[in-house]
């Protein structure tokens, strides 16, 4: 992407806003005409990338798009013997469903409510679910609301508006608009069972001739006869549906729809009555009915009542929270409510999968063992779903291993569980996961998971695909100037003299143009990513530090014993690690993300330290992450770093974007002696002339001389400005990174806030560079997010005395005399 490229996807402001005054005297960092972000509500809403144009007819067909579909077959002729249903099927009492068709009207193919032929129903009706969106008004950003604020809903537009689901550019539990009642979906209501026998074996396949005869024929738009595929073919392109005959109803659409999004945990609200039988039966019966391969339903439901088990039970999800709540890698505090839960629902159900079972004739099952329990997992999502529309909660006990579970419950050692759930009647399903405040992710966005061809090429149906890198440039955005000044005011009101909390003031100033209110969030809770790389300029002998120590330290780090650690445990953050390029393996561990991109770089004295394929996946690993840490609940980015030898290349980047001599601005790292100092400033010297840059390809130059942990950290810097959260930088390393950050986006620096002040002289430059006052300067130049951790209560105390101190006019304090 060049200058000019980005300049093209930043301008579209309307540039009316003044420039705000800046206590420093220097520009806001990020000041621009334009606000954007990923997420709604971090506090401030932005859009990511935006559909495009339908095609024209005749044009591209959308490559989302099912291919042509195989015309319909006509219902099978009853065997001979078997009786034929005379009329229609018996109804419940008092049922009434005001969407189905009365006998003998004419009926509406399913597909003719989805072509372009114009027919006679109001303009206002929405396309259907396969169609690409149309133009018209904008589509909804690619967001993530806080906490207890809910995207307003699309209001219906008349009375034929469909209920299914549409287009959705933001988030997938959009409620589509119906006219429809909302029905009830409490099992005490739907408690009595419909007339006739019910069905409770296995489904019928779709060849079986009672199913078939129950399906109408589609008719003919408007004539009620059934309607020739063949004589009447859907046109292909945009306007046809590619979805085979016959479709769900409006009504039934959105009944399936509004289940899926109602299947979230329910930890409170069980009631103590017992579950019908019915009920339980109905809501098993649909867990039984999840694929499986070769249909070898791998899956038992143990359903628990004994006081004694669940008791048991109990014990074991209090212990497993409690040493969670220990874990080193800094997991909050997690609510107990699903520990309670276990005794307090009518029922439990443990979910168990057998990995044998059908294995000497299912096709499949040897070349992947594991679809077994995939299988299960199907089945407790069916069960979930069918609770939801049963109006049952289900709470899922996460915090148990599942070997123990199965001792509890005295299971044959041959069997395994994936999911110990506790069901029963709630007052009202939850409209979101609970706990909300306990850190639980939120929702990511569609457009967050789809990806066109290849991974990493994202966009919707209907959109041009992009890149993440792109994606996020694009919703890096200005300060908000309006809300700087209604900062800027309100300090000046505070009861305390204006200006008498120097550097805070400005940090809260900040904090609330990032925002885009005032007073602006505290960012809490913080999580801090530590990067880990190694380097190949390693070989040039400019530490005495062996390279295995990087890989150590992460094992330290993984334990709790780092100073990190410590550091984070005492500022209630939360510590991730992530391999970007440690030459070693590193085994699965709690709180250790595998995003390696290489084992390493190579020495940059010899040639480039990375290929730009490298930087860009260590730079989009970066962004990922920064998403991944927001989502979960975080409001409050830090950076870390480990990997010895990487202040070498962090000293070769300073002095290729500020210019800078070697001699001035590379330090003695780890400690090294005069000797050594001498080396690693020559080596610099020489990594530069073996790689000259062009300071208007900041890609390049961070791929050229960086190591992947640099590139990452420019990536999480530029995530969290996309996301509209602070991003707290630590020493040289983290300055380094923000360099190319700003370089690549110079909108980011309004969400960089220097922790300190590293005694590595490149860091000073830096922070020089972008125009960043450090919180903290005591001399450190430990690395692994450290400086920061120390600065983050100044970062939040700034923004709680901007929240939380009265003005001279609320107070009743009189102002000075002028």
């Amino acid at each position: 992407m060049t200058n000019d490229d980005r300049g093209d996807a930043r301008s579209g402001g309307d540039g009316e806003h003044e420039p705000p005054r800046w206590r420093s005297g220097k520009p806001a960092p990020g000041l621009g005409s334009r606000i954007g972000g990923l997420l709604d509500g971090l506090p401030e809403s932005g859009r990511g990338t935006q559909a495009r144009a339908p095609h024209a007819a005749g044009g591209p067909a959308n490559p989302f798009r099912l291919r042509e579909p195989a015309p319909p077959q006509p219902p099978p002729r009853p065997e001979a013997g078997e009786p034929v249903p005379q009329g229609p099927p018996p109804e419940e009492p008092g049922a009434e469903d005001p969407a189905e068709p009365q006998p003998g009207a004419p009926t509406e193919d399913v597909a003719d409510r989805h072509t372009t032929a114009p027919r006679e129903a109001p303009a206002a009706s929405e396309p259907s679910p396969d169609m690409p969106p149309p133009s018209g008004p904008p589509l909804r950003p690619n967001v993530i609301p806080l906490r207890g604020e809910r995207a307003a809903e699309p209001a219906a537009t008349g009375p034929h508006d469909p209920a299914g689901p549409t287009t959705n550019h933001g988030h997938a539990d959009q409620h589509p608009a119906t006219t429809e009642p909302e029905q009830g979906m409490y099992a005490h209501e739907a408690a009595a069972p419909p007339p006739g026998p019910q069905h409770t074996g296995p489904s019928r396949p779709a060849s079986d001739p009672a199913r078939a005869r129950s399906a109408p024929a589609p008719a003919s738009a408007g004539t009620g006869e059934p309607r020739d595929p063949r004589a009447h073919p859907e046109p292909e392109g945009a306007g046809a549906d590619p979805r085979p005959a016959p479709a769900f109803d409006d009504a039934e659409r959105a009944a399936v729809y509004r289940a899926l999004r109602g299947r979230h945990d329910a930890r409170t609200r069980f009631r103590p009555d017992p579950v019908p039988h019915g009920v339980l039966t109905r809501v098993l019966e649909a867990a039984h009915q999840a694929p499986s391969v070769g249909h070898s339903q791998p899956w038992d439901f143990v359903v628990v009542q004994d006081p004694a088990l669940r008791s048991r039970v109990r014990d074991l999800a209090l212990a497993g929270r409690e040493a969670l709540a220990d874990a080193p890698h800094g997991t909050r505090a997690l609510d107990g409510a699903e520990v309670e839960a276990v005794l307090e629902a009518p029922v439990n159900i443990a979910v168990t999968v057998d990995p044998a079972r059908g294995a000497h004739h299912v096709r499949g099952r040897h070349a992947r063992p594991e679809s077994a329990s995939h299988a299960a997992a199907l089945a407790v999502e069916n069960l979930r779903i069918a609770a939801r529309a049963e109006g049952l909660g289900v709470a899922w006990v996460g915090h148990v291993d599942a070997p123990d579970i199965a001792r509890a419950l005295e299971l044959p050692s041959y069997l395994g569980v994936v999911a110990y759930l506790c069901v029963g009647l709630v007052e009202e399903p939850p409209a979101e996961p609970e706990p909300a405040p306990a850190g639980w992710a939120d929702e990511r966005p569609l457009s967050w998971a789809v990806h066109h061809d290849r991974y990493g090429h994202r966009g919707l149906p209907g959109q041009e695909p992009t890149s993440l890198l792109e994606e996020t440039i694009t919703a890096i955005g200005a300060l908000d100037t309006r809300v700087l000044e209604e900062a800027r005011d309100r300090q000046d009101r505070m009861t305390k003299p204006p200006g008498s909390l120097g550097v805070l003031e400005d940090i809260s100033v900040q904090l609330a143009g990032l925002a885009g209110e005032c007073p602006p969030p505290i960012p809490e809770p913080a999580a801090v990513a530590v990067f880990a790389g190694d380097h190949g300029v390693h070989a040039q002998g400019v530490t005495p530090w062996p390279q295995e120590v990087t890989a150590q330290m992460v094992h330290n780090f993984l334990e709790g014993g780092a100073v990190v650690n410590a550091l984070a445990r005492q500022v209630g953050a939360g510590v991730t690690v992530v391999d970007v390029g440690v030459v070693g393996d590193l085994p699965g561990a709690a709180g250790l993300l595998p995003r390696k991109v290489a084992r390493g770089t190579a020495d940059f004295t010899r040639g480039p330290a990375m290929t730009r394929e490298q930087a860009l996946q260590a730079l989009e690993g970066g962004i990922e992450v920064a998403r991944d840490l927001v989502s979960a609940g975080n409001r409050c980015l830090v950076t870390g770093d480990m990997g010895i030898a990487n202040t070498t290349p962090a000293a070769a980047l300073v002095c290729a974007f500020t210019g800078a001599d070697p001699a001035r601005a590379t330090g003695r790292g780890t400690g090294v002696d005069d000797a050594t100092f001498e080396h690693k400033v020559d080596v610099v010297r020489r990594a530069l002339a073996a790689n000259p840059v062009d300071p208007a390809d900041p890609i390049g130059t961070l791929a050229a001389l960086g190591g992947l942990e640099h590139a990452a950290l420019a990536g999480f810097v530029l995530g969290g400005a996309a996301l509209r959260v602070p991003v707290l930088l630590d020493g040289v390393i983290a300055g380094s990174a923000a360099l190319a950050a700003a370089a690549i986006s110079p909108e980011a620096l309004g969400a960089c806030f220097a922790g300190h002040r590293s005694s590595e002289p490149g860091h000073s430059l830096a922070l020089d560079h972008l125009g960043l006052r450090p919180l903290v300067d005591l001399e450190l130049r430990l690395g692994e997010g450290s400086g920061a951790l120390l600065a983050l209560p100044l970062l939040q105390g700034a923004a709680r005395v901007l929240r939380d101190v009265a003005t001279f006019d609320d107070a009743g304090v009189s102002t000075a005399h002028a």
